[in-house]
């Protein structure tokens, strides 16, 4: 299967490393000539220049794709590539700037019967396959609790594509709601709040909300994106408290006790390269997609996420 990378940034970089021991015969399609010097320099993996457009036209398109490119560009190019026939593609999170595109990208995949899959690589952390585990054996969550707090002041001077900031919890923050509920299940009833304001993300800027998901375990959240903060999960279960804060460590606190402790993962992979993307990738290729977030899944996540946003 002849497989393509999009884009020559940061991202791409970071899947390139791993492209580089999986599948060392790949092709990367960039844009600008910075990128591009940079990309190679990194990687040592040349880049065809000129944008994926010149590329279709130029050579013959490939199976499947990787595609890492702005959130902007994201539902555009996933769309030209399904055109071109491409079966198979492995979309940056969240798959588009909003519901509309992300619907027109679903439907564009069911016309041309492409599977395409969101990159939310949490999905794929070390301490996320550990708590699972650990959450089985437990006989199941009962309750959840996280937050996905933006440092403001790090975000609103940062360049993004038009639409991008504005919609920041879509673009970002989905990532930690999407882990929450890829453990725990997905909301079937929920209720939700916003307050403020922020110049760069005007329809909120505080966010609260409860609810109980798919598999009848109650949650809660909460960020306040002008206050000091951090994304974290805790799952709990009748006989362990389980909390991942960084995301990328896994901690406890057993019954009866008030002790954090920290449990030990094999974690050499998220070390070793950027957490997540390693068996992320490694499960694209294998066409092992049980773990990944489908488009038409999205679609319909979109609607949970554009309430705790507060979006239109």
């Amino acid at each position: 299967m002849s497989t393509w990378l999009i884009g020559a940034g940061y991202m791409a970089q970071e899947y390139a490393k791993v492209l580089n021991i999986l599948l060392p015969d790949y092709e990367v399609i960039g844009r600008g000539k910075k990128s591009a010097t940079e990309f190679e320099s990194a990687t040592s993996h040349l880049v065809r220049l000129g944008g994926l457009t010149k590329a279709l036209e130029e050579i013959k398109p490939p199976t499947q794709a990787i595609v890492a490119v702005g959130v902007e560009d994201l539902s555009r190019i996933a769309s030209e590539l399904v055109r071109f026939g491409v079966k198979r593609i492995l979309l940056e999170k969240p798959g588009g700037l909003n519901k509309q595109e992300v619907c027109e990208l679903n439907n564009m995949a069911k016309s041309y019967d492409a599977n395409i899959l969101i990159a939310y690589n949490r999905r794929f952390y070390s301490s996320t396959e550990a708590l699972q585990e650990l959450v089985e054996i437990d006989g199941g969550a009962t309750s959840c609790i996280f937050e996905f707090t933006e440092w403001s002041h790090k975000i609103e001077p940062l360049k993004k594509g038009l639409g991008v900031k504005e919609s920041w919890f879509l673009a970002n923050s989905s990532h930690i709601a999407d882990l929450a509920f890829h453990i725990c299940g997905y909301p079937k009833e929920f209720s939700s709040w916003q307050k403020g304001s922020l110049s760069w993300h005007p329809s909120s800027e505080r966010f609260c909300g409860a609810g109980i998901t798919q598999k009848n375990v109650v949650f809660s959240y909460h960020a306040d994106w002008s206050a000091p903060g951090r994304w974290s999960v805790e799952v709990l279960t009748t006989k362990n408290r389980y909390i991942l804060r960084p995301l990328e460590k896994l901690q406890v606190i057993r019954l009866g006790s008030v002790h954090i402790e920290n449990i030990e993962i094999d974690d050499e992979l998220d070390i070793q390269y950027k957490p997540g993307i390693y068996n992320q990738l490694k499960a694209f290729l294998n066409e092992d997609d049980k773990n990944f977030c489908t488009i038409e899944e999205q679609l319909h996540h979109i609607d949970i996420y554009n309430k705790i946003a507060g979006y239109d």
